[in-house]
Formats: C-alpha cells, structure tokens, sequence
C-alpha cells in the first residue's frame, strides 16, 4: 500500500493505493476528508459587516484597501467567476475595516472576503 497527497481543483486529499498485484490497475480511494485551506491573512480588525464570496472563484483584484471608504455597490473585491470577473460591491456606505484574502486565492462560495463598518 503506498500513501498520497493530492491536490484537486483547490482542495486536498490523503489518498491509500493498494496494490492487488499483476493487474497494472489499483483501486484508490479516500482516506481522510478533505484538509482545511490555509486561514487567509487579515489585514486589520474585523468590521461589523461581512463581505462573502458569492460564488466559488479566484480572487483577481482587491479594489478597496482596508481603511477605504465605500459606497454602496462600490466593488471590494474581483473574484473570476466561470471565466467571467464578477466584482463583490459593499452592501452600504461605510469603511473597509480588513481584507481576508489575497490576489490568486480560490475561494468557496460563502467564504469571507472582507469587513466593514
């Protein structure tokens, strides 16, 4: 039995190959559930109003700075959604209190982008 660690469409898995001998062919199959990611880096305090991910994507841009004032609809975050950039706009008016991801990041749906007051 050899151990492996692979890594599919962002997420990882602990898998056990079991040589059964002569076939060429070993079945292979799930040891463990998937790893947790990586806590992303904050860049300040967390604010009172979350900012998240609607849709799994990849971060390509962060468009306001924590301590930039927003507007309403104003983008915070780019995520490429589908092969298609699909900015995340502040839900008010307010300040970005911190940033949660990085440029490059692959997000799941619901993850944290952003807070703000």
């Amino acid at each position: 039995m050899k151990n492996y660690t692979i890594t599919v469409n962002g997420t990882v898995y602990d898998v056990t190959v079991e040589d059964k001998g002569g076939s060429g062919v070993s079945p292979v199959a799930p040891v463990a559930a998937p790893k947790a990611a990586a806590a992303p880096v904050s860049s300040g305090a967390a604010g009172s109003v979350k900012i998240e991910a609607g849709a799994a994507g990849k971060v390509v841009k962060i468009a306001a700075a924590a301590g930039a004032s927003v507007k309403k609809g104003d983008p915070v975050v780019v995520l490429e959604v589908m092969k298609m950039e699909t900015p995340v706009v502040a839900p008010q008016d307010g300040t970005v209190a911190s940033i949660n991801c990085n440029e490059g990041q692959q997000v799941d749906a619901g993850a944290l982008l952003a807070t703000m007051n």
